[in-house]
Order: C-alpha cells, then structure tokens, then sequence
C-alpha cells in the first residue's frame, strides 16, 4: 500500500494523554491480537501544513492493558522478546498486503 493510498483510507481516531497532560491524535491502523494478548498500531496524524512528499509514516505500537477497573489503557512494550513478536505480526500484515 502507497503512502497516497494511506491517506485516503478512513481510519479512527484515537487522542491520546501523555504523562505530561498533552493530548496526541493518531490514526487507528490496525489492532493484533497475539498470545491472548492486545496491541494497537496507531500512526500520529500529519500536521496540515506538513508537506507529505517528505513525510515519514511513523508508526507506533502499543499494548492495550486493563486497571482493576478494567479501564482500557495503552502502554508501550517493555519487552524485547515481545516487541520484537508484535512488530514481526505487524509486517507480516503489511507484506501480506491485507493491510
């Protein structure tokens, strides 16, 4: 899939709150679910004035975990072994072109 394509796609939006009280938006691309285990590929949105012939899609991958409220939240993967799973799955996708 060609970065135009990307951008034509309709994809959710997710704001996201950084430790420092900062909202984020990012594009939903993806969600995997791994060994019982829930992740979310997301990719922060471009700013309009960004000229995007030189843009560089990136992508983030995080961990949907759950409080003992069973709140959802994200998390970034601490984990070597993990990360390198989850972000295996994820170009699996892409080259499967199911993406």
């Amino acid at each position: 899939m060609s970065e135009e394509e990307l951008f034509e796609e309709e994809y959710p939006i997710l704001v996201l709150v950084d430790e420092e009280g900062i909202e984020h938006q990012f594009e939903l691309l993806a969600e995997l679910e791994i060994e019982d285990e829930k992740y979310r590929v997301l990719v922060p949105l471009a700013d309009n004035d960004e000229d995007l012939d030189d843009f560089e899609l990136e992508v983030v991958i995080l961990k949907v975990v759950y409080d003992e409220d069973n709140n959802e939240f994200l998390s970034d993967i601490e984990d070597d072994e993990e990360w390198e799973t989850v972000a295996d799955a994820w170009q699996e996708l892409v080259d499967s072109e199911e993406f």
